[in-house]
């Protein structure tokens, strides 16, 4: 099934992830699967295959890491920081901009791999939220008595 038939539902997932205590596999292969759009059609390069090592390692943060670089290029850890026991993870598109010009998201987690997707997932939700047009365009019909006419004044 092509990545656009895939039925996406971002708040669902957001909620498996503030639900989750831990990451597991079958977790991130469901974020994979539902909320990953180039990662089906890089077919199996470099960048997909050390991901899938990282998974098979168990190693969340870096798999999560990794998942953010390869499904999101222009996008960038901006902060990742530790207060209360939770992670606060946010990403941005210019991180080298000062935090009141910057539209960042941000997530929490007690999970630092978790508080990174939480993230992840939020930016994949804006990307399909702007894809689609807030009103639906239809071309209008052609009046049957239309015809272009010249009005140039070449006088």
């Amino acid at each position: 099934m092509t990545a656009a038939l895939r039925h996406y539902d971002p708040p669902s997932l957001g909620k498996r992830l503030a639900n989750a205590h831990a990451m597991t596999r079958p977790l991130m292969l469901d974020i994979i699967d539902h909320a990953c759009r180039r990662f089906p059609s890089l077919g199996q390069n470099e960048r997909t295959a050390r991901l899938m090592r990282l998974i098979d390692a168990e190693a969340w943060t870096d798999a999560a890491l990794a998942l953010i670089e390869i499904e999101l290029p222009r996008w960038q850890v901006r902060r990742i920081a530790y207060d209360e026991g939770e992670w606060h993870c946010a990403l941005s598109r210019e991180r080298e901009l000062p935090d009141w010009l910057d539209t960042a998201v941000e997530a929490h987690h007690a999970d630092l791999a978790l508080a990174l997707l939480s993230a992840f997932i939020e930016v994949q939700a804006l990307a399909v939220e702007a894809s689609r047009p807030s009103v639906p365009t239809v071309r209008p019909a052609m009046d049957s008595l239309y015809e272009p006419v010249a009005c140039e004044n070449f006088s």
